[in-house]
């Protein structure tokens, strides 16, 4: 199960910055909303959106952004076989405010993204009307995102990814047991640790520091874990990159492994204003922010970003029923890979190589 992002417009007049929420980072529900949020920016509120989202230097036009956009979500939207993915946009629009036309028509289009009117006046029914939208387009999973919404507030845009999936290789939970998970130095807790030996995708990083492995889903979805050697997770969120992430694909080879990874259900929070901030977007959230692009006479900026993200594991894969499969070893000794550390995860989907969900599990039995 992935994220949901909402971002919340207010008129400068009545600006009050709230953050009242933490995260796990989920990068395409996160970059979703800001090419969504660039479409609507002009002047130096565009520049920096866009920098953010790696653009600047490549010189890509936003319309050469949204049509790339378009058809990414078409490729995810329709390149599934047993898995569920679900993502798209929505905007939840204050009744007296009418955002242009062809904003609204460029979400649509481009974003997937729906639009409903919501009266934030009475802000208790503008935040049980949003949560339920959200709840609705994930199944239920993510819930109460919204916590508060001032009564000023012009427009929350929001992005959904949803994404249920079966392990191609189904654990046998004969085979779960309890194992010591090592949280940091200090830290130690008892998790299910489910052990399968089979054939995977693998790769040691001798250099980096790492040892990685791709788990498929059923369909064209995989994920991928990264465990740093023993005190090296520091260094590696350090360094890790886009690069970094391509080497590790590039570089897997089929290897028996000897296979341990605990269950874990986790649910994180956060409020992304001062990451944005610190990112360099800076225009979006002052009183001269310029969203010129989604209304012709009212002034906006950015009041909240908030994100939830919620990812469960277990011996099926991500809620789904399971199968079994039997399976031909070679008679070598396999590899060993056992997460009793804290480890990386990645979901990404095959034949486009987006990453949907990217975070870190630190303690497995924090919910």
């Amino acid at each position: 199960d992935l994220p949901t992002t909402p971002h919340s417009l207010k008129p400068t007049s009545s600006f009050a910055a709230v953050s009242n929420v933490r995260c796990v980072s989920g990068s395409r529900a996160r970059a979703h909303n800001r090419r969504a949020a660039s479409a609507g920016a002009a002047g130096d509120t565009h520049s920096q959106l866009f920098s953010t989202l790696g653009y600047s230097g490549e010189q890509l036009t936003q319309a050469q952004v949204d049509e790339s956009y378009e058809h990414l979500i078409h490729v995810l939207g329709h390149n599934q076989k047993i898995q569920q993915l679900e993502l798209g946009n929505a905007l939840a629009v204050r009744k007296e405010f009418k955002p242009m036309v062809k904003f609204v028509s460029d979400i649509k289009h481009y974003f997937a993204g729906e639009t409903f009117e919501v009266d934030f006046s009475n802000a208790a029914d503008a935040v049980a009307k949003i949560n339920e939208y959200i709840a609705a387009k994930t199944a239920d999973k993510i819930k109460d995102q919204v916590k508060e919404l001032d009564p000023d507030t012009a427009m929350v845009l929001i992005n959904y990814v949803f994404f249920r999936g079966t392990w191609d290789k189904t654990f046998d939970p004969a085979h779960t047991s309890k194992k010591d998970f090592q949280v940091d130095a200090t830290t130690k807790v008892e998790v299910d640790m489910m052990k399968r030996t089979g054939r995977y995708e693998f790769y040691q990083d001798q250099d980096n520091h790492t040892t990685v492995i791709m788990l498929p889903y059923q369909g064209d979805t995989s994920m991928m874990i990264v465990l740093p050697d023993e005190g090296k997770m520091q260094e590696v969120e350090g360094y890790i990159s886009s690069d970094y992430i391509k080497h590790w694909h590039d570089s897997l080879f089929r290897s028996s492994v000897d296979l341990s990874l605990p269950k874990f259900s986790i649910s994180t929070e956060t409020s992304l204003g001062d990451v944005l901030k610190e990112m360099g977007v800076t225009k979006a959230f002052a009183d001269d922010a310029d969203f010129s692009g989604m209304f012709d006479e009212t002034r906006v900026k950015v009041s909240k970003v908030s994100h939830k993200a919620v990812l469960s594991v277990d011996e099926k894969g991500t809620e789904a029923a399971a199968s079994t499969t039997i399976e031909i070893m070679p008679m070598s000794l396999p590899d060993t890979m056992e997460l009793n550390r804290p480890f990386l995860v990645l979901i990404v989907e095959s034949s486009t190589k987006s990453i949907l969900f990217m975070g870190r599990i630190s303690d497995p039995t924090a919910a």
